[in-house]
């Protein structure tokens, strides 16, 4: 079991700890449920992770963060994730030059 099945079984097994999250509320509101079948525990595990990244909520639990990070290393996520958002806005300045050139016939 990975470690956001973990992490997702703690929720639902201790609801005190949940309670810390800041996400808690979103994750009420999304109500995921998972019915077991057959005693089959694993399949409702690896449907309730499916689910989980569908809806976005183990994206909010990877994120969440329980140790510390060093300067050095937000440095680096910083400049990922600017490169990320300039890599972006250039496919989308791209797109629509070439989106007007077709409207336009050109």
């Amino acid at each position: 079991m990975n470690s956001v099945a973990k992490r997702a079984v703690i929720l639902l097994t201790r609801p005190s700890a949940a309670l810390r999250s800041v996400n808690w509320e979103l994750q009420q509101w999304r109500a995921i449920r998972v019915k077991v079948r057959n005693n089959n525990l694993e399949q409702a595990l690896t449907l309730l992770q499916r689910k989980m990244q569908s809806s976005g909520i183990e994206r909010l639990i990877k994120n969440e963060q329980t140790h510390h990070i060093k300067n050095s290393e937000k440095r680096v996520l910083a400049k990922k994730n600017l490169e990320r958002k300039i890599r972006g806005q250039d496919l989308a300045r791209k797109l629509k030059a070439i989106l007007v050139k077709k409207v336009r016939g050109l």
